[in-house]
């Protein structure tokens, strides 16, 4: 396993399929923030909650010109099924194969649940990681955390 990546690291490119089937680069989103959270599952307790909370505030993110990515080993299938039923309105991003690599590069792969653990990486408009935050597989992040280190990236 890859160390966690730091704050003023570049932020490790990677192309993933959204729950629709369609590629997003990070490097293609270059010219404004974006908040990358890797999460363990689709469907789980913990996460369900954290998503929802995103998914809730995400207006908020928008109007700081954010881009938010959830980013998880499950199957596109299985995220566009929980995307469908939930609404959530950012990408859900499969990590799926090769297992994890994107969770691993970020430094945040369980190899022994072979699930991302709770990361998130704040990425600034020219691809260099300016906050990051991990927690406990039970334990939710704080969304207000997010906004705030945010706002303090863009001046807002």
């Amino acid at each position: 396993m890859n160390d966690i990546i730091t704050e003023g690291a570049h932020a490790p490119d990677f192309t993933l399929h959204d729950q629709y089937g369609q590629d997003t680069t990070l490097s293609g989103l270059r010219g404004r923030p974006v908040l990358v959270v890797f999460y363990p599952l689709a469907f789980s307790g913990v996460c369900s909650g954290e998503l929802a909370e995103l998914s809730a505030r995400h207006a908020e993110f928008e109007d700081l010109g954010a881009r938010v990515l959830a980013v998880s080993v499950d199957s596109v299938f299985s995220l566009r099924t929980w995307s469908d039923r939930e609404s959530f309105p950012f990408a859900l991003l499969s990590d799926f194969w090769p297992h994890g690599a994107v969770a691993d590069a970020y430094g945040v792969f369980d190899a022994a649940r072979g699930t991302a653990r709770r990361g998130t990486f704040l990425v600034d408009a020219e691809g260099i990681v300016r906050w990051t935050v991990t927690t406990a597989v039970s334990e939710p992040r704080d969304v207000d955390a997010y906004l705030r280190e945010l706002r303090s990236l863009t001046g807002n």
